[in-house]
């Protein structure tokens, strides 16, 4: 395997598995806060494994936005996830196996993106960052 090739294999595989843990720690965490689930259980899909690992195509976007400011490179990011989210959750949706519905939610758009989680993805694709420009 070329190192290129296998260099974004193991990018996607890290993306992917970060995904697979920050979502089993916020669900877990709160299972436990809306819940009182103490044994915090936790939620997530096996489609959710390929869509985190579609964080490593950020990558040529990481090495573009190198340098620049914190806030620009968040909120690219965070635009980033949010068209991810809906991509991906629009096509599991015609399939009926979308293993998200954010409708509930006051800040949702189409029960496939919550606004209010702007925050969260902003750390979120700072920390993929991180992890794809090693």
């Amino acid at each position: 395997m070329k190192r290129g090739l296998k260099k974004q294999v193991s990018d996607f595989m890290k993306c992917g598995l970060m995904g697979w843990g920050m979502e089993c720690f916020w669900t877990g965490c709160g299972s436990l806060y809306e819940k009182k689930d103490k044994q915090m259980h936790c939620a997530t899909s096996l489609w959710m494994f390929p869509i985190y690992g579609l964080a490593s195509m950020m990558t040529p976007l990481c090495h573009l936005l190198k340098g620049k400011n914190l806030m620009l490179r968040g909120s690219v990011y965070t635009a980033c996830i949010f068209l991810t989210e809906y991509g991906t959750g629009t096509l599991l949706k015609k399939k009926n196996c979308c293993p998200w519905d954010y409708s509930g939610a006051k800040a949702n758009y189409k029960g496939l993106v919550r606004f209010d989680y702007a925050p969260l993805w902003f750390a979120v694709g700072l920390l993929y960052e991180k992890i794809l420009l090693k």
